[in-house]
């Protein structure tokens, strides 16, 4: 037996070698169509969206802070720490295991409206007889309006 190759059996070594050479070949450029492809139409879908205002606009969180405690009588006292944002702060609400919401009131029992100042305490009452409204076992949301005509809560906490 001859180790050598004659030529009709090399020609079809090189063959074989050019076909299996073509077919590895052929696999790269499908993928990299479909991955530019894939990538356009991304790139379209997002260009797309910030364009016809799909992808909309955020809102920032506005930052004004209290702490709230129970009086002797179970009001809460609603001490307004400060915040970013206080001077923007129009009008404070509270409600009571999600009922109406009503102002917060000064000691007097009137309706406190802004402006609203470090260190200020309001209360949380009935708006209409100035009596305290109690807190004990209740839930308590407070929240604000801005200037800007938005609203968040700033406080919600059982008691």
């Amino acid at each position: 037996m001859s180790t050598q190759m004659d030529s009709a059996e090399t020609v079809k070594v090189v063959s074989i070698m050019k076909a299996i050479r073509n077919e590895e070949e052929a696999v790269s450029p499908v993928i990299g169509v479909i991955l530019m492809v894939a990538i356009v139409v991304i790139l379209a879908a997002v260009i797309a969206a910030f364009v016809f205002g799909m992808a909309g606009t955020t809102s920032t969180t506005k930052n004004v802070a209290v702490t709230v405690a129970q009086n002797a009588t179970d009001v809460g006292v609603i001490t307004i720490q400060g915040g970013a944002d206080l001077n923007k702060v129009t009008l404070m609400e509270y409600s009571i295991n999600g009922g109406t919401f009503g102002w917060v009131t000064d000691a007097s029992g009137t309706g406190k409206s802004a402006p609203y100042t470090v260190g200020q305490i309001v209360y949380t009452s009935n708006s209409t007889s100035g009596v305290g409204t109690s807190i004990d076992n209740a839930r308590l949301v407070i929240k604000t309006e801005f200037d800007d005509g938005t609203e968040q809560v700033i406080f919600d906490r059982q008691f």
